[in-house]
Order: C-alpha cells, then structure tokens, then sequence
C-alpha cells in the first residue's frame, strides 16, 4: 500500500522563525563569499558593502548583482569559494550562446540539493512505491542527476532513461508502467504524439503525475497536457547558477505557482531597468542569493525569468507567480515587447492545431517579418477547410491582442523538428 511522504518540519514553520533562519544563513553565505571568492571580494569591496554590515534580510539590497556574465568571465572555475579537493562535481550549461556557465558542488551541496528535489517530487504527489521515470538529459545538464538523485532521496524507483529515442521511451513506460515522468513540457508532447504514432491513447498509459521544468509553459499548457495524458502536472523550478532543478516547485493540492525554498534561497523581485528592489506582488525580474552553498555561492543573480512573489499556500514559504516569459526571450517586433508563451497561448485555444510551433524573425527591407509554422492536430490533417478557418482565426488573434502582424503557415504532420530537451521555439534571423 503506497502512502504519503511526510512534510519537513521547516515547510510548516511560522515566517518569523523561517526569516531567522534565513538571516543567519544569509550572513553566513555573505561570508563565505567574501572570505573564498576573490570575485565576490573584488565586487562587495567596489560596492563598498561588507557582509559585517548586514543586520536584516532588506541590507541585502545594498550588494551588487551576479550575473550569467560574472560567471563567463571567470570561466571555468574562478567562481568557485572552496579547494578543487572538495569539489565532487562539475556541471554546465549548454553554452550555445558562447562559453558555457560552470557550477560546482561540494558533498554536501549535493546532499542538500537531493533533499530539495526530494521535497519537490513530494509536494508533487509522489507516495511511496511509486516508479520515476526521468526524461531530463544526463551530464554536463542539471536536469538528469538532479532529478535522479532526488527521487531515490525520497525513496522512490528511478528509470534513468535521459531525453531521446522517444521510440523506446514509450516502450518502457508500457512496460515498467511508472507512476511519474520528469521531463520538459514540449519533450512531453514528442512522447504523446509517439504514444498515438504507436496507436496508444496517452490517457490510459500508467502516469499520475508529471513533474516538468526547464522552459517556461503556460497554464494553458498544462491543461492540453492534464487532459491528453490524464495527469496531475505540476511546475519544479530551477536553474544550474542557483544549483540546478529544485529551487522551487508546486504543490500538487494548489498547482497555484512553484513553492520557493526560502530555506536554501532567498528571492527577490527587482526592476529589471533600473534594480531597484520591488514589493511582494509586484512584477519583475527574480533575483535568487543562495543560502547555503559552499562550492559555488550565488549573490543576487539575476535569473531573467520575470515573475513576481506571492504569500504562500500550501506551504509557509512564499511562492513565485508561474513563469512564461524571460527578459532574453523577449522578441521586440516593430516596437512591440512578444513572448513565444504569448503566442502559445493562443495557438491552444484552436483546437485542430498541435502545439508544436516554431517561430521563424526575419526582414524585410527595414522591417521586422514574424513568421508562425505550425502542424495540424493529426485528426485534423485532412480538413482543410477547418484549418484555413484556425489559421486565420490565430493570425487575427495575435494581431488583435498582441498588436503584431504574423504570417500564419500551417505546414504538415511531424514537419517542425520535435525536441528531446528544451524547445527551440524561435529562430532569429534578422541579424544574419
């Protein structure tokens, strides 16, 4: 008989007490920082602020920022506050845009970030006895190991499959019948289409739960997948600068935006044009400074994502409003500010098109061209006339309610290259 996982005793404490700890835990990190990082020495030392001079969790606010930059300047390991020897692993990001970004961990980094992913898989649902089967990529990508190491934390059966061979993928879950899939959403889709590929209906395969992370989605989203699959979804949050998958992550009895772990990580939400510090509620750009990390600690990095903070539900801890959009995601179409989740959203509510799209940025002369291909649901191939009537349907919608004009192309059946990890969702052309 599976049963629930019990709570830790922090996710019920009162915000006083959670705020005590976090101050302490703050001056400690501020500490180590500029006691081990010559990098974070040299920038509190030109900001003229010293970890002695914090007495509250605002005199945070007086420190400077870190940024993705910060991190490709010191590549590879400059960042680092501890010796080589008490490093136990290295991970990176991908590095497409230019040099990767390198992110340590001593052993107890790890411990502690199993126990966050653990507590995440909980909040999500997961009993005792349930199987993982986890689709995130493994190596240099925090997605496989945090994921893996996190549910055999929580004590429950992991499937180390790792993104690709979506094929085989589906065969497993026939055939190990897990009870959870970690994955991104848009990988989440490839596995569906290759459900029904195979003649499966998604709905009746063995998945109560899906846990996904690693790009922005709309709730939009989760309800197409919730419905196609017949699962609970749920929203974890991460990103490998602040430690990897499990900063934050919903619970499933609210589903109402990912639980931040104001235990380990202390959020803020700033003006992304001028830094300043925002009140809960408002929006802007999240700021996360590690409270506990030793191999790499992390001040005020600017995330990116743009959100904003919210009072907590199921938990003490505050939560962050779901994410759908980062400021370096953010296309500037003739002057209008557009998010690929904006255009997401809209494509979902026709029906006889798939949500596999991609997003094509060109010129024209002087001007800025947006071209959206898309492929029509497969039931929906062959009725042209219903896909004529949705293609001008969604053209209309994003020039009415977005305020930008796009050439709407509904191409054919599995044409838009599907995605084993994060999907590629724009193609900016127009600086080449």
């Amino acid at each position: 008989m599976t049963t629930t996982l019990p709570l830790e005793a922090i996710e019920k404490a009162s915000r006083d007490e959670l705020a005590a700890l976090q101050l302490e835990r703050l001056k400690w990190s501020l500490n180590h920082a500029y006691e081990n990082s010559p990098v974070y020495r040299r920038k509190f030392d030109e900001a003229g602020v010293h970890p002695s001079q914090v007495q509250s969790l605002s005199d945070l606010a007086r420190f400077p920022f870190t940024t993705k930059k910060d991190l490709r300047d010191n590549y590879p390991f400059g960042m680092f506050a501890v010796p080589m020897e008490q490093i136990s692993r290295i991970h990176a990001s991908s590095g497409t845009t230019g040099k990767p970004t390198v992110v340590a961990y001593t052993a107890r980094d790890i411990d502690t970030w199993a126990n966050l992913v653990a507590r995440s898989v909980r909040a999500s649902g997961a009993r005792r006895g349930d199987k993982v089967h986890v689709s995130y990529g493994y190596g240099l990508f925090t997605g496989g190991l945090g994921a893996h190491y996190g549910a055999e934390r929580a004590g429950l059966t992991v499937i180390p499959f790792g993104g690709g061979q979506t094929e085989k993928q589906v065969q497993l879950i026939q055939d190990f019948r897990p009870d959870i899939i970690m994955v991104t959403p848009s990988y989440m889709l490839s596995i569906a289409d290759e459900m029904e590929r195979q003649g499966i209906d998604p709905a009746t395969c063995s998945l109560r739960i899906g846990i996904f992370g690693a790009e922005p989605w709309t709730n939009d989203m989760r309800a197409a997948i919730e419905q196609r699959m017949g699962i609970t979804a749920v929203d974890i949050y991460g990103l490998s600068e602040v430690m990897g998958p499990g900063v934050a992550s919903e619970c499933a009895e609210t589903k109402d935006g990912p639980t931040i772990w104001e235990d380990h990580f202390y959020p803020e939400i700033i003006n992304p044009e001028t830094g300043e510090v925002l009140p809960d509620g408002e929006f802007g750009e999240l700021v996360f400074t590690s409270l506990s990390k030793e191999a790499l600690p992390i001040i005020r990095y600017r995330t990116r994502d743009l959100t904003r903070l919210l009072p907590g539900t199921a938990r003490t801890m505050r939560r962050m409003e779901k994410i759908t959009g980062r400021s370096d995601d953010m296309m500037i179409i003739r002057g209008v500010n557009v998010f690929p989740t904006q255009i997401e959203e809209l494509l979902l509510k026709q029906p006889v098109l798939s949500p596999h799209y991609q997003i094509i940025l060109t010129k024209e002369g002087p001007l800025d061209v947006m071209t959206l291909n898309l492929e029509p649901s497969p039931e929906s191939a062959t009725d042209g006339h219903a896909l004529e009537i949705a293609r001008k349907a969604l053209a209309y919608d994003i020039k009415a309610l977005i305020g930008v004009t796009a050439i709407v192309n509904v191409l054919d059946v599995n044409s838009i290259e599907r995605s084993v990890g994060k999907a590629r969702r724009v193609i900016d052309k127009r600086n080449k």
